[in-house]
């Protein structure tokens, strides 16, 4: 049986905030991939975060205020799930599919009901509903179909019938809901970390010059799978030598080459939970003395961000305290020129350090939650997950020691933040120059 009481508790938390009106949260289409091929399915995570189903086809209705739960007398909350029927023609076709009965008993709403009532109930549970809660701009045709549940309300308005007065984008409340991690997620984020830890232990022992990136790739993708993650959580960086530079790459085409770098950026999905992990290992397994200085400060700097991880500092601290660090090393490795506060307030260590220090991590890679609130950066509270992951991207360049060219590092860590300050939840993967000499190329038998 599914552990349906978070996500009534969601639901609860939800309809707190709402007061008195309706939410309707649709789950993400089913995409097609070419002709008769679909995209593998991958639910919507709001609607996900407030009901724990997974199929494709279904969308949540919930309602907030006194007689929504059947007691005229107060306060209540309504939930009502609607789903693909139970098909057994279907069912031999694409699998098992849950249907409105055993979806309400399985899943804890108070009502199910088939997908292909929506029309016809969505109009009369929207009227006299005072506000209304949804996503808009989220998925086209669902704007679409709620603008036209909306004017069938209108259209009724000279028998008394009124439509909701107001429209909240009921984002602004889910997002602040799932910056917070409950025990339940953090223990499934935990799981996914030590699946990715282990796929990215398999990669390094398998490198070596002369493979190519795909065949590292693949050693990532199988460990995630035999380890009951269900998909990556974003397609996995494998980038040799001059490709580490480039932050998105997704080619993973090249051979790997004697005497460079491979970053690797790769995190698993397990129970819709990211993990985001970005190790960088030398192919032949021995850092040049170049390669060592520039992994070392990206390490220091990534640990000076780790320590500015806790309750009550601002967002930023962490990316403030790499950029210090990094912006010094720049310095030292005649990169930059002047003192730190200047190549700092010039931004001139952009060119080799150019995106964020971290973001928030959950259900999506990129999670929910805003970084400022009022115009200043948020304050760190227990139970927010991020990443902590600064670089250093050097390219060629006249003025650039040749040393240092094509050198592409980023060092990734998952971090919960606690009461007491942090808990890196993905240090069981590798990172020390040490432990990296040991490890890269010694394949595990």
């Amino acid at each position: 049986m599914t552990d349906t009481s978070r996500y009534a508790l969601r639901r609860a938390t939800l309809a707190r905030h709402m007061r008195h009106g309706i939410a309707v949260i649709p789950t993400a289409p089913e995409r097609l991939r070419n002709r008769d091929s679909d995209y593998l399915y991958r639910f919507d995570s709001y609607f996900y975060y407030l009901t724990g189903f997974t199929e494709p086809g279904s969308l949540l209705v919930l309602q907030a205020g006194p007689g929504a739960g059947g007691n005229a007398g107060g306060t209540d909350t309504r939930a009502l799930l609607f789903c693909r029927d139970k098909d057994a023609e279907r069912e031999t076709w694409e699998g098992f599919r849950w249907g409105p009965e055993a979806a309400r008993a399985e899943f804890g709403v108070d009502e199910a009901y088939s997908i292909n009532a929506l029309e016809e109930m969505a109009p009369k549970l929207l009227a006299n509903q005072p506000a209304l809660y949804y996503a808009p701009g989220a998925q086209a045709d669902w704007d679409a179909r709620i603008m036209g549940w909306l004017n069938q309300v209108r259209a009724q308005g000279r028998t008394g019938v009124t439509a909701p007065g107001e429209i909240h984008d009921v984002r602004t409340v889910l997002d602040e809901m799932r910056l917070r991690k409950d025990a339940a997620e953090v223990a499934t984020m935990r799981a996914a970390a030590a699946i990715s830890a282990a796929a990215h232990l398999k990669a390094m022992g398998a490198t070596r010059p002369g493979r190519m990136e795909f065949e590292i790739e693949a050693e990532l993708l199988y460990e995630f799978r035999r380890r009951g993650a269900q998909y990556p959580a974003y397609w996995p960086i494998v980038a040799g030598g001059a490709n580490a530079c480039i932050l998105h790459y997704r080619d993973n085409n090249k051979p790997l080459a004697d005497g460079t770098l491979l970053l690797i950026d790769a995190g698993c999905e397990l129970d819709g939970y990211a993990s985001d992990v970005t190790r960088t290992w030398p192919v032949n397994g021995r850092f040049s003395a170049a390669q060592k200085d520039a992994y070392q400060l990206v390490l220091a700097a990534q640990a000076a961000a780790i320590a500015a991880v806790r309750p009550g500092v601002h967002w930023n601290a962490p990316h403030d305290a790499a950029v210090k660090v990094l912006t010094q090393g720049f310095i030292d490795f005649g990169l930059c020129q002047g003192s730190v506060d200047k190549v700092i307030e010039t931004g001139d260590y952009r060119r080799f350090y150019m995106h964020r220090t971290g973001h928030w991590l959950g259900l999506d890679v990129h999670d929910a939650g805003e970084y400022k609130t009022a115009g200043e950066w948020r304050d760190l509270a227990p139970g927010m997950m991020l990443t902590v992951e600064p670089g250093c991207y050097i390219r060629p360049a006249g003025d650039v020691p040749e040393p240092f060219w094509n050198i592409g590092i980023r060092i990734e860590d998952d971090v919960l933040v606690t009461a007491a300050g942090c808990d890196v939840i993905t240090s069981a993967t590798p990172k020390s120059v040490a432990d990296i000499e040991r490890l890269v190329g010694h394949a595990a038998t």
